[in-house]
């Protein structure tokens, strides 16, 4: 699926590939609605139609990704929320061997997500794994998330790379999109970020569902 000997550097996206999307779809999709109906004495039958279009008028943006955002949006303590739910945080299946692997090798190790700081350090703490990498990256430090060029361009400027000898893995199309336009050559989906869900369409990308589809590492 992927000669290594192409390989220089490869960047990981963390929430939907290295991490199960399942932590975030349930904070997003239950408990949220759930507490937010309950502070304003909604039903919950109703709260969506709230919360929906707040999602969705940022998708894509750095807001849609910052707890101090949607904390003031909602009124309510987004990171102390989802430190209640950690038990949920796992790497996808194999996702830790092959970090453990690439470790070992010569190649480059990067993870480049569009949480904030907040939100990274909440999934370090709770599964120990930054020091797999040799950079870790927020989209946040950039004021650009991955779905623009200015991050691509941002990272640029802090990390010595050859985009066509990158390797980037993402559950995002957009963000995937955003690669290859600035010119990563090798690209990876992932085709089911949220392992208790169906597998998803991943368009004109090649995907992967389980880590070990990469090993062995030449």
């Amino acid at each position: 699926m992927i000669s290594w000997k192409e390989i220089d550097t490869v960047l990981f996206d963390m929430d939907g590939t290295l991490l199960d999307l399942h932590f975030d779809s349930y904070f997003w999709k239950q408990l949220v609605p759930e507490r937010y109906a309950d502070k304003e004495g909604l039903s919950r039958a109703t709260v969506w139609s709230i919360i929906g279009p707040k999602l969705e008028e940022v998708a894509g943006t750095l807001e849609w990704y910052c707890f101090d955002y949607w904390s003031k949006e909602l009124g309510m303590n987004i990171l102390g929320m989802k430190k209640d739910i950690t038990h949920k945080i796992q790497f996808r299946p194999h996702a830790e061997q092959l970090l453990k692997h690439l470790h070992a090798s010569d190649k480059k190790i990067i993870l480049a997500t569009n949480t904030n700081r907040d939100g990274l350090n909440l999934k370090m703490d709770f599964i120990p794994f930054a020091q797999y990498f040799d950079e870790l990256y927020s989209s946040h430090d950039f004021g650009h998330p991955k779905e623009e060029q200015a991050f691509w361009q941002n990272l640029s400027q802090n990390l010595d790379f050859d985009p066509t000898r990158t390797l980037f893995i993402d559950d995002s199309l957009e963000v995937l999109r955003s690669a290859r336009t600035y010119g990563i050559k090798h690209l990876l989906a992932i085709s089911q970020p949220d392992m208790t869900l169906p597998k998803v369409e991943t368009g004109e990308f090649q995907a992967i569902d389980n880590f070990c589809d990469l090993l062995p590492i030449e």
